[in-house]
């Protein structure tokens, strides 16, 4: 293919070698990059999108329609390297007639086997302890010192039975967990491998031991996860939230963690990203807070960058792609 006929893509940040790979190789494509760990400035985005034919993006570029505009005519493709898409504007791109790539299943795995790690690290309380070894806190065994909630015998509910809700709750049955309900826009017939069972989300609030978060972020679930929703929780139980951060309202989570209302809350998701670090939430001991670190897993990653790649390249060719979002 001529230097005229390649088509220009541009690419928002260093992402995994996998998938540059594959773009190299297809010799179709002028590649942009912003070439850092660091999401790219606004400004650049506007500049390095202008007269683009593909945008490979990440969760953390808002693709609205002041960047589509600059990208112009020519834009044919978004594909991001994500499963979420809140940041893209569907209806603008819809309009357009833009198609657009993304990344289930691939960090299905991941996800779940993270949650299943937060939610242990909180209910057991792993990161005060490794606190109280390094700084001498640990001074002899004491029979109620650092003790957690289990997992044997408890109830726990998932809102939100998806892909990565299932593989939650398939991991998390063997640990002897006795009920397993869920929630939803309505019943999974998937569910049934598990002894899910369907109930409304009052009820799963009031009667899970560890309530898990794993629903997308809806106008139906933004900021479901508040006062009144806590409220409804036992003292005893424990909060675990993967899926995006506004589907909590911080504010009241911090009240009901540091009054008491709850036991205990562990977040990989938070609103904004980073969480600043005088937040209130990172002066609790009750409270865990990862760095959206879900899919961090070497293999993850490297497939969630081909299949980004491959998804831009069946947009650039008019193919069908591995994974589209249907609009």
């Amino acid at each position: 293919m001529s230097a005229q006929q390649m088509l220009k893509v541009f690419v928002t940040r260093r992402v995994p070698h996998e998938g540059m790979k594959i773009l190299q190789k297809a010799g179709m494509c002028n590649l942009s990059v912003w070439d850092s760990d660091e999401p790219v400035p606004r400004a650049e985005l506007l500049k390095g999108v202008a007269g683009a034919h593909g945008l490979l993006c990440l969760l953390s570029d808002k693709i609205d329609a002041e960047v589509l505009d600059a990208a112009g005519p020519n834009l044919k493709v978004i594909s991001t390297l994500s499963v979420g898409f809140d940041h893209l504007a569907i209806d603008e791109i819809k309009k357009r007639g833009i198609r657009v790539g993304y990344t289930p299943d691939v960090l299905t795995d991941a996800t779940a086997e993270l949650t299943v790690a937060l939610l242990l690290a909180t209910a057991r309380r792993l990161p005060e302890g490794v606190e109280e070894v390094k700084n001498g806190g640990w001074s002899t065994w004491k029979p109620l010192w650092l003790c957690g909630y289990g997992l044997s015998g408890s109830a726990v509910g998932v809102i939100g039975m998806g892909r990565i809700g299932l593989a939650i709750a398939r991991r998390l049955k063997p640990f002897g967990v006795k009920r397993l309900l869920y929630t939803g826009r309505q019943p999974k017939p998937q569910a049934q491998e598990v002894d899910g069972e369907y109930v409304p989300l009052d009820t799963l609030v009031r009667e899970s031991d560890f309530v898990v978060v794993s629903c997308s972020l809806t106008p139906d679930t933004q900021g479901l996860c508040n006062k009144n929703f806590f409220s409804k929780m036992k003292k005893t139980s424990i909060f675990i939230n993967t899926s995006r951060g506004a589907v909590v309202n911080q504010e009241d989570l911090f009240e009901a963690l540091s009054s008491g209302q709850i036991a205990a809350a562990g977040l990989d998701v938070t609103t904004p990203e980073p969480l600043p670090t005088n937040h209130p939430l990172l002066t609790l001991k009750n409270c865990v807070v990862l760095p959206h670190i879900g899919s961090a897993t070497y293999s993850t990653r490297g497939v969630m960058s081909e299949l980004t790649a491959n998804n831009l390249l069946a947009g650039l060719t008019g193919s069908k792609m591995p994974s589209e979002l249907k609009l």
